[in-house]
């Protein structure tokens, strides 16, 4: 495909503030493992400084906060659509267009081999530097990046291949020529069309989930969420604005919007957590590569072997039941 051409070289990333203290202590680590004829004490220190990282990796990632993770999920080198295209499939194919307005490359399409299985994939793409950024907007899709999506997933489901699709988006393109195009109605037929389709559909949110943009693809079988991603109803930015008149107070909205992975599978949004490589995504794409792949060849194996009209009936279940319990316990407080 036209996009997975080699990248730019690299250009270095400040750590994020919880990351500079052992992105310190790698970088002594690297002197001392370049000393030529190092002593019998610098090995031990190397030993022990190699012990001390992972430890600290260990702490500071266990503990993060939501604000923290939102900081994780959009670092600049956490791997993409294209990556994991990549690393992920065996073969693939793109296919492009909505046949009604134009091609998205917000949204990338095509078909792809998982291990043995012929699958049809779909994903948010937001691109790296300026000019892939500004190429796949943001991963912010229109009106006919949805329509697109929605037909290659019809296409699948008529030759009964099972649908996999990655959500990365701050959130639908909310541009009014997007709007006038039928922006809100297209993710709304999104949402009813998906929920009927006659086979397996598999979501994970991969780094952000932002609001209706990526419900617009979300609508699935077995919803899974990378360990540092989110999903949201709305950004933590656009959260303070509302409460609070300010961007400022993000991190206060994004600790009130309960939307980590921890978060999500307590309350039953999400059915897996895929864990990341120590460090996060970003450390070790290779890693996350195979975490993912591992995750949805067990998933489309499961998904598989359920009947047509059950699945689609405990698809349909699975997303009437959420928010449920509240209306229950509302109830029976009168």
């Amino acid at each position: 495909m036209s996009d997975s051409k080699p990248r730019r070289k690299k250009i270095p990333v400040p750590p994020l503030p919880f990351e500079k203290t052992i992105f310190g202590m790698e970088s002594q680590l690297e002197e001392l493992e370049a000393q030529t004829n190092p002593t019998s004490a610098t090995r031990d220190a190397i030993r022990n400084m190699r012990v001390e990282i992972t430890r600290m990796k260990r702490e500071v990632f266990d503990n993060l906060d939501a604000w923290e993770t939102v900081k994780v999920a959009r670092h600049p080198e956490r791997p993409q659509v294209l990556d994991y295209i990549e690393l992920v499939f065996d073969e693939f194919v793109e296919l492009h267009g909505d046949k009604a307005f134009g091609d998205d490359r917000a949204i990338l399409t095509g078909f792809g081999k998982l291990g043995d299985e012929k699958v049809m994939f779909v994903g948010q793409h937001k691109g790296r530097d300026l000019d892939e950024r500004t190429r796949h907007n943001y991963g912010m899709a229109h009106p006919e990046g949805y329509r697109k999506a929605y037909s290659k997933m019809e296409l699948a489901a008529r030759h009964k291949l099972p649908i996999i699709c990655f959500i990365d988006t701050p959130g639908a393109y909310p541009g009014v020529g997007a709007e006038e195009r039928g922006q809100a109605w297209l993710i709304a037929t999104n949402l009813r069309d998906m929920a009927r389709l006659n086979t397996p559909i598999i979501c994970v949110v991969i780094g952000e989930g932002g609001s209706g943009g990526a419900l617009g693809i979300g609508i699935g079988d077995h919803i899974a969420i990378l360990q540092f991603a989110y999903y949201s109803v709305i950004s933590p930015e656009g959260c303070a604005g509302i409460l609070w008149k300010h961007a400022k107070h993000s991190d206060k909205a994004a600790n009130a919007l309960r939307f980590t992975s921890r978060d999500l599978l307590e309350f039953g949004i999400v059915d897996e957590v895929i864990p990341e490589p120590l460090g996060g995504a970003h450390r070790n794409h290779r890693q996350m590569a195979m975490n993912l792949k591992g995750s949805l060849i067990a998933a489309v194996r499961e998904l598989k072997q359920i009947p047509d009209d059950e699945l689609v009936e405990r698809r349909y279940q699975k997303f009437r039941r959420m928010g449920v319990f509240e209306e229950q316990l509302a109830a029976e407080a009168e």
